[in-house]
């Protein structure tokens, strides 16, 4: 990357300063104690398997052991963030000091779209729009968006926003308007400033025009407005297809020869839907982002690449000036590979009910490793150096095209037709044929996560990257309504996550390897999600079961090494809940996120690895899901109330119904034991835990039994699920008390 700073001076002021969080030392030296603890309870399961005289006492204590060994192994994984959490700040306010506003970096901007029924074309654009208003210099923004669905729904919406954006870059620029995505900004205060109404008449005409076209299918012809869209749209031939079509790229905007309505330059914009033929891989959207890097390099070849999720817009137009806080600073810029902003979200309900902001995920751990090597890439939001995708900081693995080197300089007009025939080469189904494309170059192909995988090898080729959480949130998003959805977006992940850990990359020994054990055990705490349904499934069956045959598997309450489980429990709750806090969370999402964990361990985490399972047998599978963004509206007001929705009849659904049951039953049938006045001392252990049990299935009891709205439990799945508890009581009640 090229950048022209001023010369510095002892008196420069900073443009970043970071620090370590004051919970540091706290954390480290709790990480001590806490292992020490987790070392005692494994003597103590050793010592009880000594001492067992039956085999089901010996299965018994060798399954909560291996229990407590994935517990004890996922709490270390933890425990990696905790060591070195950093705080960054940035000091806009002082580029002028290092760099001309003249002289910053140009910018490329990655949108991926896929289906324009699953993600409304609308959300696309304001995406698209928010990010062309960036107060930064418009001739140095390129909006490249991806429409792997090959749809003339979406580009007919991308030639009404091309239009738009001639009136609403100005209208930002010269209100000062921060919330730049028009429909989050007429949603809040759209007709308080001049001209407001006009605007926001044109924008609703706009939206009524397009979503009308998305409902009917197709495109009016009185919609098309001249012979140059006439002729880009006949390529939708009977013959076009999703599945099978050439490549089309469409500049819809050129900063040299386009105005806005006050003769300033626009950003360019570029719709790319590359070739799609059946027999040749299309390597899902990371195959869709590096048929943009190549398209991007071909026609602007920017420094500096954004990558941006279809549905998560620009939340403050000075994101790009925070950036370039670090970019522009020579002390770190010769290995810093990219800049990740946190994922966050527009429209959560107050309690968070599906836990779908990941806090964790997206800035209590990226701060934890970013006191390491530097977070994680998690898909959107992250400034990438072009000269990341292309071999490490002292090893370049260039392409064989000179076009496509990252220190190559665009002449030519992108609508030259030289550049363009260019542009359509690259795009190609078979481009990619004997390359080096996925495996040495770009965005890395192998998992359905390719986010994490691109993320892990830019590390472990001596990248570093940062994390830099501001005030206010740069990017927001829409996120799932519905448990489902929810559900099978976190299996998708699950799927690619265990492609990285069942490949040579694995980040416990590849990773640790390259980046060091610290960084390592971050990228494998990501890595090995699904083996959290391994103690999630025993702890929710087995105590349980063995309370209605009278059996103890926990020590007595009266025993010492009682104290030991209380320890363990409260003290990895205690301190994730105070994380969470600290990381602006309430008590009840915390609570929530537990609680989503215990369903995510029992569906999405299982079912993805039955489902990576089956793929890596050779038997066809799905392959990938593009998560819904359609909302409806009664599923709307559900989620704003706080109530889960389980309308669709998913077999994920099942193992929840059936826990929810077996603790119930579990708990009932201690409470009478109590009645009774049973010794349950040696029981309250698994008193406990089906109480916990009962307590995170309440949802799922009112959704089972008394709910009559739409959002109910499948009555298939309640059948279902009684029939499996009564399977496992029945088995329960043949195996001897022994």
């Amino acid at each position: 990357m090229s950048l022209t700073p001023h010369p510095a001076t002892a008196a420069t002021p900073p443009l970043h300063t970071s620090h370590l969080l004051r919970r540091t030392t706290i954390n480290r030296a709790f990480a001590i104690i806490y292992a020490s603890a987790i070392l005692a309870l494994l003597y103590y399961h050793l010592l009880t398997l000594r001492h067992s005289t039956t085999f089901i006492s010996s299965a018994t204590t060798v399954i909560l052991l291996v229990a407590d060994i994935v517990l004890a192994f996922m709490w270390t994984t933890t425990t990696s963030f905790r060591l070195f959490p950093t705080g960054r700040k940035v000091f806009p306010e002082n580029l002028g000091k290092f760099i001309e506003k003249k002289d910053f970096p140009a910018l490329d901007i990655f949108i991926c779209t896929a289906d324009p029924y699953k993600e409304p074309p609308m959300n696309v654009v304001n995406t698209a729009l928010s990010l062309m208003a960036y107060d930064y210099p418009p001739e140095k923004i390129s909006v490249y968006v991806s429409d792997d669905g090959g749809s003339e729904l979406t580009l007919f919406a991308f030639f009404e926003a091309a239009k738009f954006a001639k009136i609403w870059l100005p209208f930002c620029r010269d209100n000062n308007i921060t919330d730049r995505c028009p429909e989050a900004f007429f949603r809040s205060n759209g007709i308080t400033f001049s001209d407001g109404a006009k605007i926001k008449s044109m924008y609703e005409k706009m939206r009524i025009k397009v979503e009308s076209v998305v409902e009917r299918g197709n495109i009016n012809p009185e919609y098309i407005t001249n012979e140059d869209e006439q002729i880009v749209f006949n390529k939708w031939s009977k013959g076009f297809s999703r599945h099978e079509h050439p490549a089309v790229i469409q500049v819809l905007l050129e900063s040299r020869q386009d105005r806005d309505i006050e003769e300033h330059p626009m950003p360019n914009l570029i719709y790319v839907s590359r070739e799609k033929n059946k027999a040749s891989p299309h390597n899902f959207k990371a195959g869709a982002l590096n048929t943009l890097l190549r398209v991007s390099a071909i026609m602007t070849n920017a420094p500096i690449v954004l990558t941006q999720d279809c549905d998560m817009y620009s939340n403050d137009p000075k994101t790009p000036q925070q950036m370039l806080c670090f970019y522009a600073d020579e002390s770190i810029r010769h290995n810093l590979g990219y800049i990740q902003f946190p994922q966050r979200f527009h429209g959560i309900n107050k309690a968070d009910i599906y836990s779908s902001e990941y806090k964790r995920l997206y800035v209590i751990n990226p701060g934890g490793m970013d006191g390491l090597k530097g977070p994680c890439y998690v898909g959107s939001g992250c400034f990438f150096v072009r000269r990341v995708f292309f071999g490490g900081p002292s090893s370049p693995e260039l392409p064989e095209v000179r076009e496509l080197w990252p220190d190559h300089v665009v002449k030519k007009p992108i609508k030259s037709q030289e550049i363009l025939d260019l542009a359509h080469g690259v795009a190609g189904s078979n481009y990619e044929n004997n390359s080096s494309w996925g495996s040495k170059m770009g965005f890395r192909y192998g998992s359905l996560s390719e986010d994490f995988f691109t993320g892990l090898h830019q590390h472990c080729r001596g990248w570093k990257s940062l994390f830099f959480h501001p005030r206010r949130p740069a990017f927001l998003g829409d996120l799932p309504i519905t448990l489902f959805d929810a559900l099978t977006q976190n299996r998708r992940w699950c799927i690619g996550l265990l492609e990285v850990v069942f490949s040579k990359y694995n980040p416990l020994t590849f990773g640790s390897r390259f980046m060091g054990p610290l960084m390592g055990l971050a990228y494998a705490h990501n890595a090995f999600w699904p083996i959290w349904s391994i103690p999630i499934y025993i702890y929710s069956f087995l105590p349980q079961l063995a309370l209605l045959n009278r059996v103890s598997v926990f020590p007595k309450v009266t025993d010492y090494w009682f104290l030991l489980y209380v320890f363990l429990f409260l003290g990895a709750n205690i301190q994730d809940s105070l994380d969470f806090m600290l990381a602006q969370g309430t008590f009840q999402q915390w609570w929530n996120d537990q609680r989503m964990w215990f369903i995510r361990g029992l569906s999405s985490y299982i079912f993805g690895f039955i489902e990576f399972s089956i793929k890596r047998l050779g038997i066809a599978s799905k392959g990938f899901h593009v998560t819904n963004k359609v909302v409806d509206n009664e599923q709307s007001k559900r989620y704003d109330n706080g109530v889960f929705e389980f309308s669709v009849p998913s077999p994920m659904f099942v193992p929840l119904a059936t826990v929810a049951i077996v603790n119930l039953v579990a708990f009932v049938f201690g409470i009478l034991q109590i009645l009774k006045g049973g010794n349950v001392n040696g029981l309250f252990g698994q008193m406990f835990l089906a109480c916990f049990g009962l307590v995170n299935s309440w949802p799922i009891y009112k959704a089972m039994v008394w709910r009559t709205d739409n959002g109910r439990m499948h009555r298939s799945i309640n059948v279902t699920s009684t029939l499996f508890g009564l399977t496992l009581y029945m088995l329960v009640r043949l195996v001897p008390n022994a």
